[in-house]
């Protein structure tokens, strides 16, 4: 049983565990802060606008409440999540094409045999095809 919580407690201590447990409690966190923005401020804006409260948009069918105005304000919540992912995921991209260096061609292996066009090792003296005699400057 002590190998068990051993094992488990590598598991839970590892790196990407507690990137992940981070990126889960910021996540929390930004949603809570643009459900404020949505409900607080972009909802009462849009309903000056067009003089409705989403909020209180509610569709009553046989004695139910639809409340279709809270939906609309979570699609608009669920909008501005996607929107703000999208540019910090675009920017994490850009800094990390910046940052990477350009790879280096690879040394060729290969080289054309000049008699026959046919492709032969680099360290070839003879090519296998034509069986020409070939310069180690080639």
């Amino acid at each position: 049983m002590k190998k068990f919580f051993n094992e488990f407690k590598e598991f839970a201590m590892r790196g990407n565990i507690m990137d992940m447990a981070v990126g889960i409690i910021v996540g929390a966190a930004f949603t809570a802060i643009v459900t404020s923005l949505v409900n607080d401020i972009i909802s009462p804006i849009i309903g000056l606008l067009v003089k409705v409260d989403f909020s209180d948009l509610v569709l009553n069918i046989v004695g139910v409440d639809i409340k279709y105005g809270a939906f609309i304000m979570a699609v608009i919540n669920f909008l501005i999540v996607a929107f703000a992912l999208f540019m910090v995921i675009k920017a994490m991209n850009r800094a990390a094409s910046l940052t990477k260096k350009p790879e280096a061609e690879p040394e060729p292996t290969t080289k054309e045999c000049p008699f026959c066009k046919t492709e032969i090792h680099i360290e070839a003296t003879r090519c296998p095809h034509c069986t020409s005699e070939l310069d180690k400057a080639e």
